[in-house]
């Protein structure tokens, strides 16, 4: 069965900023890497039907095997749907060889203008069943974090 995957939070900050994150690679390099991980995008196209491979990769692997090695996790992203500066939706399939991660998964970003800033809400859709669900929302609820604090800093 799909599993699907959610995670929100406001950020102090204008639609038109966090959307502008979502989209520039330099950034993307700095936020979207949940904690214990640090990212590099080796290919990036942003526009609908282009995308971008990232490469995540584990501070200290001995805890966290990846996906395609053993400190790494590869995703390659596709941009499904983009409308500014409201919505970001990408499909995603991980490099694994173990077939419980394969499939795309699709990630929606809704941003709305809320009184303090952005309410930024994230939902994974078909989600693979080999992603835990309490580390996949953790993660979710990090990168989110991580977002907040790029994007408050910079505005």
């Amino acid at each position: 069965m799909a599993r699907t995957d959610r995670g929100s939070r406001v950020i102090a900050a204008p639609p038109a900023s966090v959307y502008g994150a979502l989209l520039d690679r330099d950034s993307l390099e700095v936020w979207l890497p949940p904690d214990g991980m640090s990212g590099r995008v080796e290919h990036w196209d942003p526009r609908p039907g282009g995308g971008f491979r990232m490469v995540l990769t584990y501070l200290d692997a001995s805890d966290n095997p990846g996906k395609a090695s053993d400190a790494t996790d590869i995703v390659d992203v596709e941009f499904a749907d983009l409308v500014p500066p409201e919505r970001v939706v990408q499909r995603a399939v991980f490099e694994a060889d173990d077939p419980s991660f394969a499939g795309t998964m699709t990630m929606t970003w809704q941003l709305t203008p809320t009184d303090g800033g952005t309410e930024v809400a994230v939902t994974a859709t078909d989600v693979p069943p080999g992603i835990d669900q309490a580390d996949h929302e953790a993660g979710i609820a990090s990168s989110l974090a991580n977002l907040a604090l790029y994007v408050e800093a910079t505005n």
